[in-house]
């Protein structure tokens, strides 16, 4: 491959191996610094000997691969602040139920839930203590008091929890996601246990938070609809907490949700509108260099109020470096260029390798540079008009080609669509852009027009309406798709073997393209014969009873869920997923169930279980029932028992300590998760 030849390229590579190896292998410091001093030694030496030898060696390459998989491997254990003496879980008992006084510092704000405002914080001190380390505060609502802001510093009394893990199969993964954040604990409190600490300290977060604020409340006379608002925060300021869940899911389905997130589209605009009033500063002397120097301040200083997410990290660094090359008349390889640009972004952010808008974004961006001069081939049109709409669809499909695999492995799904919902939004996204930075500079400066905000809400208006139109088209969105990370990878491999093929057809690539199709029919076969041929599973639900039972490749479940409850709930449906299973059968729930060779019998408030020569292997309790379980362990000696959502904690406190005392194995689904069945 000649991607390859590039050194940076193998450099990168090299680096994420490292990373992915310090991720998942808690290596000692001491040993990653020995060897990784070693090698520096032996890379230097070999260095100097193959610089005097005629006949070049592996050795050089090979030590400097190694190298840099260890600089990987160093920064995936540096950047985790668990991993030093004073991060503040060294100083949690193993029981986690002591309470501590903590001094915290607001970090950011995230979307609030139903009951809570939520935020993460930078833990300051435990009791008197100076400690490190980041947390999630839950914050219960009380519509009194004002929210919390970025740098406030706040002394409370509480327990620190840690994030519970999905309790059904197939959830989203909760705890693993805040791992990756290097966030192991929440705190849960209410607001009046909060005390404020005066301090004129402030952090970069805190000076951006500030600007928003202040851009915000410059923007408010303006009477902005709350839709066109949360738009504004999202595509200009890259805050998405304000957006409606239902704008959310209109954007999602029709493809454009990329729109809302600041990313290389954004920046790449911005550039180009930067450039062009930057231009006069080149007739300068050392107008280019300043110029230059700039740009790069400009958007970074935009990623900084923009709040440093991935993606607006990704396209800063990577177009930073485009603009370096472009006005200092240095000839640079788009591919060189993302290298350098992932190189970087993971030596200071090694876990980005895991968010799903770097991955996203790097893949799409990939997708463009490697298909669109292919297709830009296939047609040239003679006029403006069908000049752009060809580039937007050549464009969009590269773009939608290199990110579809992982889009159908985390969302499960696959807007139809998406060509007609960039065909009419993205041609246009560069005059909203522009035409937003005016808004908010000229309502900073106290001189913005009223027609203009107006034209500017109305145009926010018509895209939400578009975007909700093709939304609406269900026809045309394809849900419920099954995908695992074997399907990854069959996938980009058929996509670069097709690609290859239609670029130059030969022998040789059609070769290469039935070994793709052939190892992807292998890995779907795979997936199928190692997915649970009989499963029963009690699933976890608060307040309800969920059962389900696949024989095969069929799904029946029974609950005692509302319809209303039915239709929302995901439970099912992300098993469904999982297992590629498909639209599962209904049924009541029964008293007994027999699972193979073994036997489950249901108790529910009536208590009734007066079934004479029937010994149950399991016992679910549910919906509370009024038992004496020493007489029914005494009675039918069952072999586990387990107690789903649908009882009282009292009742499931009872009933686990009965069961330790008689040394029976307890279930209970809202500490240990569905309890699952192979049978």
């Amino acid at each position: 491959m000649k991607l390859l030849n590039f050194t940076i390229i193998k450099l990168t590579i090299c680096l994420v191996i490292g990373i992915l190896i310090g991720y998942f292998y808690n290596i000692p410091l001491h040993f990653i610094l020995y060897v990784l001093s070693s090698l520096i030694i032996v890379l230097t030496t070999s260095y100097f000997f193959s610089k005097k030898q005629f006949i070049k060696t592996i050795w050089f390459g090979l030590f400097a691969f190694l190298t840099m998989c260890f600089i990987g491997v160093l920064t995936a254990q540096l950047h985790n602040k668990k991993n030093y003496s004073n991060h503040y879980s060294k100083f949690i008992s193993s029981q986690n139920d002591s309470i501590k006084t903590i001094t915290f510092r607001i970090r950011d704000v995230l979307k609030p839930s139903q009951f809570y405002d939520k935020y993460i914080i930078d833990v300051l001190k435990e009791d008197e203590i100076y400690v490190s380390g980041k947390s999630i505060l839950n914050v219960e609502k009380d519509s009194l008091k004002n929210e919390l802001s970025v740098d406030d510093v706040f002394i409370t009394k509480t327990i620190f929890r840690d994030v519970i893990p999905p309790l059904n199969p197939s959830q989203f993964n909760y705890k693993n996601y805040l791992e990756k954040q290097y966030i192991y604990h929440q705190l849960f409190i209410e607001n009046n246990a909060l005390f404020e600490v005066k301090t004129d300290q402030q952090t970069l977060f805190g000076i951006a938070n500030k600007i928003r604020d202040y851009i915000n409340l410059k923007l408010k006379p303006y009477n902005f609809k709350p839709d066109e608002l949360a738009i504004i925060n999202a595509i200009l300021l890259g805050q998405r907490q304000d957006i409606s869940e239902e704008v959310y899911s209109n954007y999602t389905n029709a493809g454009a949700i990329h729109i809302l997130a600041i990313s290389g589209l954004h920046i790449g605009i911005i550039l180009m509108i930067l450039s062009f009033i930057l231009k006069p500063f080149e007739r300068l002397r050392h107008g280019i260099f300043i110029k230059t120097l700039l740009l790069i301040i400009i958007l970074w200083s935009f990623a900084i109020i923009a709040g440093l997410s991935a993606s607006v990290t990704r396209a800063v660094t990577m177009f930073s470096i485009v603009a370096i090359g472009m006005n200092l008349k240095r000839p640079t390889n788009i591919y060189n260029t993302l290298a350098i640009s992932i190189f970087i972004l993971l030596l200071f952010k090694p876990l980005f390798l895991f968010d799903v808008g770097f991955q996203l974004s790097y893949m799409a961006v990939f997708g463009i540079v490697s298909i669109d001069p292919h297709l830009k081939t296939l047609w040239k049109p003679k006029y403006y008009i069908t000049k752009k709409i060809w580039e937007t669809i050549r464009i969009t499909f590269a773009a939608q080609l290199g990110i579809l695999p992982i889009s159908l492995y985390y969302f499960h799904q696959f807007p139809g669509l998406f060509f007609l919902s960039n065909l009419l939004i993205v041609p246009f996204l560069g005059i909203i852009l522009g035409l937003g930075i005016l808004v908010i500079l000229l309502a900073a400066l106290n001189s913005l027009p009223n027609i203009l905000a107006l034209s500017f809400g109305y145009a926010i208006s018509v895209m939400n309406a578009i975007i909700e139109w093709v939304a609406q088209q269900q026809h045309f969105l394809f849900k419920n798709i099954s995908f695992n990370v074997l399907s990854i990878i069959a996938s980009y491999l058929l996509i670069f073997t097709l690609v290859r093929f239609c670029i130059n057809r030969n022998y040789k690539r059609l070769i290469f393209l039935f070994i793709s199709i052939i190892i992807g029919q292998s890995l779907f076969i795979y997936s199928k014969f190692e997915s649970p041929k009989n499963q029963f599973l009690v699933f976890h639900k608060n307040r309800f009873t969920l059962l389900g039972n696949k024989s095969h490749d069929k799904m029946i479940f029974a609950s005692n869920f509302d319809s209303l409850l039915e239709k929302k709930d995901k439970i099912i449906t992300n098993y469904l997923i999982e297992n590629n299973l498909k639209k599962p059968q209904k049924d009541s729930l029964q008293s007994i169930y027999i699972l193979g060779n073994k036997k489950l019998l249901v108790i529910d408030s009536l208590g009734v279980f007066n079934i004479k020569s029937f010994k149950p292997d399991f016992i679910l309790l549910r919906n509370s029932p009024k038992i004496n379980l020493n007489r029914i362990i005494d009675s039918l000696h069952p072999s586990v028992i387990i107690a789903d959502g649908s009882n009282y904690k009292t009742y499931t406190e009872r009933w686990k300590s009965t069961s330790k005392k008689r040394k029976i194995p307890f279930h209970l689904t809202s500490e240990k998760g569905a309890f699952i069945m192979d049978y």
